[in-house]
């Protein structure tokens, strides 16, 4: 169901990375997703933007290597378990080359064009 745009503002809620606007009705929990994200940013603070990203109900995490993805991951499961949270495996998907996030293709050349026009790499 279609929001109208004079009332968008009203179930608007901020992340680290600006602020998200809803432009469909949301259905479940009130505050669900505002509250998950603030929670996350809360809990992981430490490895975002780091080797980690976390958007709405999506934790993303991203490495240069196997080896160090298993130890980021351990990072992260840890840290979940510290903090009593619990990863639904079957939404995972580890060990990618190419994902799918928020509607587009993420690949290493992708995210190497991005790093070399941030002069980043």
């Amino acid at each position: 169901m279609r929001i109208k745009d004079e009332d968008i503002h009203k179930i608007s809620f901020r992340t680290r990375y600006g602020r998200y606007e809803f432009v469909v009705l949301p259905f479940g929990f009130t505050h669900a997703l505002a509250t998950f994200t603030c929670l996350m940013s809360n809990v992981v603070d430490q490895y975002l933007d780091k080797f980690l990203l976390v958007f709405i109900d999506d934790i993303l995490v991203y490495s240069k290597n196997e080896e160090e993805h298993k130890e980021h991951l351990r990072y992260i499961l840890q840290t979940l378990i510290e903090h009593k949270l619990y990863a639904m495996f079957s939404k995972y998907e580890f060990f990618k080359d190419i994902i799918q996030y928020l509607g587009h293709v993420i690949s290493e050349e992708v995210c190497l064009l991005i790093l070399r026009k941030l002069e980043l790499f």
